[in-house]
Parts: structure tokens; sequence; C-alpha cells
């Protein structure tokens, strides 16, 4: 692989001081793999609409998730549950619009892919015929080896997603850490298991870190953490989490990196202030 294949580390398509520099190529998951190889880093976040991709891909930001966290994060829903493909397709489309070099990865949302690996094939081309990603996450362990398998045999990357998988909240109990313990085994088996059935990815969610550094050893494959430790070759956050834009008590693994919230609050504020008492429009706002 030369240098004219491989971004590294990663750069931004900028040169010192802002000026415009030649395209920086796609990221692909052979860079992904490359990463694993050499001991290097990766990040991503989740993006559903234009302007976030356009931000977080300038930004170097080397994987972007349309995550099924689109059903909580923006239409409000209490869980990632109820989003349909329909809607995945939507947001899928606004963001590989807004990205010119992050490898954009989509969401199988729940009810797509479980019914059968046929199912799995149909959506996930959908995904990528009408949503245009790069490729589909699923969740689930070793028992969807055989829809990685099909839906890999269909030229589709796969990323895996082990651990708490929250399609499956209610029957785990609600939000809560998985593989504690001697249940440790089982997210490893399944990471195994998932990376051998094709998926160029594991992604690991509220797992100890002992386990997800058990699980990095194990696979070939890059690995991706939230909530799991710092072994992993890549970590994720959803972006409203990340930028401070969501109020209230937030998850242990959260770091917020900015005070959106408070910007936008700020500004509307003092939007409404100006046109109340009509200091804007001003004059150089007019025709």
């Amino acid at each position: 692989m030369n240098s004219a294949e491989t971004p590294a580390p990663y750069g931004t398509g900028s040169q010192a001081g802002g000026a415009p520099s030649q395209p920086v190529p796609r990221i692909r998951t052979h860079h992904l793999q490359a990463a694993k190889d050499s001991g290097r880093r990766f990040a991503m976040l989740t993006a559903y609409d234009q302007y976030a991709a356009e931000i977080f891909d300038a930004a170097g930001i080397e994987v972007l998730l349309i995550g099924d966290s689109a059903a909580n994060n923006v239409l409000g829903h209490a869980t990632t549950l109820p989003i349909t493909l329909d809607e995945m397709i939507l947001f899928s489309r606004a963001v590989t619009r807004g990205a010119s070099r992050s490898l954009v990865v989509a969401d199988l949302p729940f009810g797509s892919y479980e019914v059968s690996p046929a199912q799995g094939v149909e959506s996930s081309v959908r995904l990528m015929k009408e949503g245009l990603v790069h490729a589909v996450k699923m969740e689930g362990g070793a028992h969807y080896a055989e829809t990685v398998r099909a839906i890999v045999r269909a030229g589709i990357p796969v990323m895996a997603h082990v651990g708490f998988t929250p399609q499956s909240e209610h029957s785990l109990g609600g939000y809560r850490v998985q593989g504690r313990g001697e249940a440790g085994r089982q997210v490893i088996d399944d990471a195994v298991a998932l990376a051998e059935a094709g998926a160029f990815c594991i992604l690991m969610e509220m797992v100890p870190a002992d386990v997800a550094a058990e699980v990095d050893r194990a696979v070939s494959v890059p690995t991706i953490g939230i909530g799991a430790g710092s072994a992993t070759t890549g970590q994720v956050l959803v972006w409203q989490d990340m930028a401070g834009l969501r109020s209230g008590k937030q998850a242990k693994f959260v770091k917020q990196f900015a005070d959106v919230r408070s910007v936008l609050s700020d500004a509307a504020r003092t939007y409404g202030d100006q046109v109340r008492d009509g200091s804007f429009p001003g004059p150089e706002h007019s025709f």
C-alpha cells in the first residue's frame, strides 16, 4: 500500500493556514485495517445530517456512523427500536452527500435483518444503493454469523456490534454492562465468530475494558469501543453527547468536548431579544 492510497496520518485535506490542498483519498476499510496492523488509532462519530457530516469530515474524523440512535437523538423516541429502514436511508443520503473523505457506515435498524440472512442482504443492499453508504453495521452475536457471511458475499462490508446491543435492551434487562465475569467469554467468542464470518471491524459497547482488550487481541480486524476502555483501535461517540448538545445525566463513558447546547441557547435567546426590540433586522440586513 503506497502513500497515495493511505492518508497518513489521516490528513484533513487542508494545508497550514487553511489553504486547500489536493483532495484526500476516501477512507476505506483497508485503511482501518492498516491502522490496526500498525498500532494507530482512528475516531468515529455519529452523524445524521449534511452539516454534521461536512464538519466532522473536514475535522478529520475517519468514520461516520448513521446510527439507529437517530431514533432517540433526532426523532425524539425513547429507544432506537422504532426507527425504520426507510428513515435510515433518508438520514444516510444526507450524510453521504456531506462527507467527501470519511468512511460512512449505516446501522441496520431493528426488524431489518433478524428474519433471515436474505432479509439482511436485502436491507443492506438498500442502504448501499439508496443511502449510498460504504458499509453497514449490525448488532448481535455469533448466531448472526451466517447473516454476516451473506451480506459480505453480496459485496457489502459489515461492521459487527457486540456487548451491549441497544436493539436488544428489553431482553438484556435495560442499559447494562455486558461481559462481566464469566460472561466475558461469550463476548470474545461472539467477536471471533463474526470476524471469521467476514466482518471488517468489531464494535464493542459497554463491556469491561479487560474483555475489550482481550477481544482486540483475539481478532485480526480493527475494534471500536464505546464504553469499552482504551485498548480498541478506534473510539465512537454519539455526536450530541460528544459536543454537549444533550442535557441531563450522561453515560459514564461520555466525555463532552464542547457545550454546544449553551451556545445555541444563547444565540436563540439573543436572536429573539433583538427581533422583539426591533434591532434585527437592521439597515445592513435590508434591501
